[in-house]
Protein backbone atom coordinates (compact mmCIF):
# COMPACT_ATOMS: atom_id res chain seq x y z
CA UNK A 1 0.00 0.00 0.00
CA UNK A 2 1.19 3.68 -0.60
CA UNK A 3 0.44 7.35 0.83
CA UNK A 4 -2.59 8.32 -1.16
CA UNK A 5 -3.37 12.41 -1.87
CA UNK A 6 -6.82 13.64 -0.43
CA UNK A 7 -7.95 14.02 -4.24
CA UNK A 8 -6.97 10.58 -5.03
CA UNK A 9 -8.75 9.76 -1.80
CA UNK A 10 -11.64 11.47 -2.93
CA UNK A 11 -12.21 10.37 -6.23
CA UNK A 12 -11.76 6.68 -5.14
CA UNK A 13 -14.55 7.38 -2.25
CA UNK A 14 -17.01 9.12 -4.69
CA UNK A 15 -16.84 6.09 -7.19
CA UNK A 16 -17.53 3.83 -4.58
CA UNK A 17 -19.67 6.13 -2.31
CA UNK A 18 -23.66 5.53 -2.22
CA UNK A 19 -25.68 8.91 -2.26
CA UNK A 20 -26.09 11.40 1.24
CA UNK A 21 -22.35 9.58 2.13
CA UNK A 22 -20.54 12.50 3.15
CA UNK A 23 -17.08 12.10 1.54
CA UNK A 24 -15.61 15.31 2.94
CA UNK A 25 -16.76 14.63 6.51
CA UNK A 26 -14.65 11.13 5.76
CA UNK A 27 -11.59 12.76 4.43
CA UNK A 28 -11.63 14.89 7.28
CA UNK A 29 -11.69 12.72 9.94
CA UNK A 30 -9.03 10.96 8.15
CA UNK A 31 -6.88 13.91 8.15
CA UNK A 32 -7.68 14.83 11.76
CA UNK A 33 -6.72 10.69 13.03
CA UNK A 34 -3.71 11.09 10.72
CA UNK A 35 -4.47 8.57 8.36
CA UNK A 36 -4.22 10.75 5.19
CA UNK A 37 -1.75 13.76 5.12
CA UNK A 38 -1.18 15.22 1.47
CA UNK A 39 2.60 16.67 3.13
CA UNK A 40 3.20 12.88 3.98
CA UNK A 41 1.77 11.75 0.15
CA UNK A 42 4.58 14.39 -1.19
CA UNK A 43 7.25 13.45 0.08
CA UNK A 44 6.81 9.96 0.14
CA UNK A 45 6.48 10.03 -3.89
CA UNK A 46 9.56 12.74 -4.07
CA UNK A 47 11.38 9.85 -2.40
CA UNK A 48 10.26 6.79 -4.97
CA UNK A 49 10.59 8.82 -7.94
CA UNK A 50 12.38 11.46 -7.31
CA UNK A 51 15.79 9.15 -8.60
CA UNK A 52 13.88 8.71 -11.78
CA UNK A 53 12.30 12.27 -12.62
CA UNK A 54 13.05 15.81 -13.15
CA UNK A 55 12.12 18.12 -10.54
CA UNK A 56 9.36 19.97 -13.33
CA UNK A 57 7.97 16.59 -13.72
CA UNK A 58 8.13 15.69 -9.91
CA UNK A 59 5.52 19.29 -9.56
CA UNK A 60 3.78 18.48 -12.31
CA UNK A 61 2.59 15.24 -11.11
CA UNK A 62 1.83 16.25 -7.50
CA UNK A 63 -0.08 18.86 -8.67
CA UNK A 64 -1.88 16.67 -11.03
CA UNK A 65 -2.16 14.41 -8.04
CA UNK A 66 -4.39 17.42 -5.60
CA UNK A 67 -1.40 18.17 -3.79
CA UNK A 68 -1.37 22.42 -3.22
CA UNK A 69 1.24 23.88 -4.48
CA UNK A 70 2.47 25.04 -1.30
CA UNK A 71 2.94 21.45 0.33
CA UNK A 72 4.54 20.67 -3.27
CA UNK A 73 7.37 23.28 -2.84
CA UNK A 74 8.29 22.28 0.55
CA UNK A 75 8.01 18.46 -0.21
CA UNK A 76 10.66 19.39 -3.38
CA UNK A 77 12.75 21.51 -1.25
CA UNK A 78 16.16 22.78 -2.51
CA UNK A 79 18.42 20.11 -1.80
CA UNK A 80 16.30 17.88 -4.77
CA UNK A 81 17.25 21.12 -7.24
CA UNK A 82 20.96 21.74 -6.32
CA UNK A 83 21.32 17.66 -7.06
CA UNK A 84 19.69 18.00 -10.30
CA UNK A 85 22.50 17.47 -12.74
CA UNK A 86 24.01 14.01 -11.03
CA UNK A 87 20.52 12.87 -11.12
CA UNK A 88 20.51 13.66 -14.84
CA UNK A 89 23.58 12.30 -15.44
CA UNK A 90 22.80 9.00 -13.60
CA UNK A 91 19.80 8.72 -15.70
CA UNK A 92 21.46 9.94 -19.11
CA UNK A 93 24.44 7.27 -18.46
CA UNK A 94 21.90 4.44 -17.57
CA UNK A 95 19.80 4.83 -21.14
CA UNK A 96 22.28 5.92 -23.44
CA UNK A 97 26.14 6.00 -21.19
CA UNK A 98 27.69 7.42 -24.98
CA UNK A 99 28.20 11.40 -25.87
CA UNK A 100 25.92 11.97 -28.81
CA UNK A 101 27.25 11.79 -31.93
CA UNK A 102 25.22 14.02 -34.29
CA UNK A 103 22.30 16.57 -34.57
CA UNK A 104 19.67 13.97 -34.17
CA UNK A 105 21.18 11.85 -31.42
CA UNK A 106 21.69 15.04 -29.33
CA UNK A 107 18.07 15.55 -29.87
CA UNK A 108 16.83 11.87 -29.14
CA UNK A 109 18.84 12.36 -25.76
CA UNK A 110 17.75 15.80 -24.72
CA UNK A 111 13.99 14.89 -25.82
CA UNK A 112 14.29 11.29 -23.36
CA UNK A 113 15.57 13.88 -20.47
CA UNK A 114 13.16 16.23 -21.38
CA UNK A 115 10.51 14.28 -20.81
CA UNK A 116 11.89 12.85 -17.50
CA UNK A 117 11.56 16.46 -15.93
CA UNK A 118 14.44 18.21 -16.73
CA UNK A 119 15.56 21.44 -16.94
CA UNK A 120 16.66 22.42 -20.85
CA UNK A 121 19.65 24.22 -18.97
CA UNK A 122 20.50 20.91 -17.20
CA UNK A 123 19.82 19.04 -20.38
CA UNK A 124 22.10 21.58 -22.12
CA UNK A 125 25.48 21.31 -19.57
CA UNK A 126 24.77 17.60 -19.46
CA UNK A 127 25.00 16.69 -23.51
CA UNK A 128 28.03 19.37 -24.06
CA UNK A 129 30.22 19.03 -20.81
CA UNK A 130 33.10 17.18 -21.22
CA UNK A 131 33.26 13.90 -19.60
CA UNK A 132 36.33 14.02 -17.10
CA UNK A 133 35.53 10.77 -15.12
CA UNK A 134 38.13 8.41 -13.73
CA UNK A 135 38.40 5.18 -15.07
Amino acid sequence: MREHSREELRRKLEAKAEEGDDVEAVLDRMAETGLQSDQRFAESFVRSKGARMGVERLRRELLDRGVSSEVVATALGEGLEDDELSRARAIWLKKFGVVPQDRGDWARQARFLQSRGFAADVIRKLLKEPFNEPA
